[in-house]
């Protein structure tokens, strides 16, 4: 499992780059039940990078709270690459922020499936640039209990955003940001 003291190198790792590049950060999880949010607010000064963090765990609040299509969870359902796609594109949309990590999978004990088993965790990375969304969403499997899994999809989370491109954002003639 990995540590707390291990989340919150990674974590303020994720503040320095959001913090160099002048963009902030809205989280869109499920299994994870605000855990990156919690991490990267563990950091003094998050809310110079952190915008919010919303947990959407039913189906219900993924539509509702975030856009997700219902026919999106109805054809490939919560722990999908097109959920956490939408995820991620809603947070952005409603929060504002420049930067969106989506998470959703399945923790476990049960819930899982022969085709998604217990561990099987979608996440997305989004990054706004300009009028278009840079995405990149991966699919990781975790063993372990529901705790390894859990920890395992935080620090993954983070993870990913590390390799996500941010340059600077520049200023813009009248003192504007652009991306």
């Amino acid at each position: 499992m990995t540590s707390d003291p291990e989340l919150y190198v990674l974590a303020e790792r994720v503040g320095e780059k959001l913090k160099a590049a002048g963009r902030r950060l809205v989280t869109a999880e499920s299994c994870t039940a605000g855990w990156v949010a919690k991490a990267l607010t563990d950091v003094p000064g998050s809310s110079q990078w952190f915008e919010c963090g919303y947990v959407t765990y039913s189906d219900a609040a993924k539509a509702r709270d975030l856009g997700v299509a219902p026919r999106t969870l109805q054809s490939f359902g919560a722990v999908s690459e097109q959920t956490v796609r939408e995820l991620a594109e809603g947070a952005l949309r409603v929060s504002g922020a420049h930067v969106a990590l989506a998470v959703s999978g399945i923790a476990g004990p049960d819930g899982g499936t022969p085709d998604k088993p217990v561990g099987t965790v979608w996440f997305c990375a989004a990054v706004r640039r300009g009028p278009a969304v840079d995405i990149i969403a991966e699919e990781k499997h975790f063993d372990g209990d529901r705790a390894l899994v859990r920890s395992g999809s935080v620090e993954h989370g983070l993870r990913l955003i590390l390799r996500l491109d941010l340059p600077a954002r520049l200023e813009a003639p009248g003192g504007t940001a652009r991306p």
